[in-house]
């Protein structure tokens, strides 16, 4: 594995891959021999991660590059890198696989990414320091966390509007849904 290992995700695709932020790279580990398979470059500081609902792709999270990279689960090399916001430290999927939702902490901001064409449609802002975001199970919305404004602004997946701010406690990190 790689230097300070951040986040971890699983597709249906029988892989597990790990972002490794001190050395630019994702580990890609077999689950059945429990061995590291390969090693993806990404970009600066990688931290967040995301399969697609397929399992053909996956998206890093570039903090320090204001990136995110899509990796093919083939054949595990970038097929696309994509300029966002400032410092993006989450990724979320839709489950049509259609859009991912990057949270971008120092814009305070989240890019819509259309999967097809790998070009951000949308900037959406919300509070401050975004720092996770998920997508409900219908996709119908996205709730994002803002760690410095103690909320969790509420999106609209189909018209890409906020359309509630919730205060939360202080500092919430992390969101889930179901």
């Amino acid at each position: 594995m790689g230097n300070s290992p951040v986040s971890i995700a699983l597709g249906p695709i029988p892989k597990v891959y790990i972002t490794n932020r001190g050395s630019k790279n994702v580990s890609v580990i077999d689950p059945g021999t429990k061995t590291v398979i390969s090693t993806v470059s990404v970009g600066a500081d990688p931290s967040g991660i995301a399969i697609t609902p397929d399992g053909f792709t996956a998206y890093v999270t570039n903090t320090g590059s204001k990136s995110f990279s899509v990796i093919s689960t083939f054949s595990n090399t970038v097929i696309a890198t994509v300029k966002v916001g400032d410092h993006p430290v989450d990724v979320a999927i839709t489950p049509d696989g259609a859009s991912a939702y990057v949270a971008n902490a120092k814009s305070n901001s989240v890019s819509v990414i259309d999967t097809g064409t790998y070009t951000v449609k949308a900037t959406v802002l919300v509070g401050v320091r975004p720092s996770r975001v998920a997508i409900t199970s219908d996709g119908a919305n996205a709730y994002v966390t803002n760690t410095d404004s103690n909320s969790v602004s509420v999106i609209d997946t189909q018209t890409n509007l906020v359309t509630a701010t919730v205060p939360v406690g202080v500092k919430p990190v992390n969101v889930m849904t179901h």
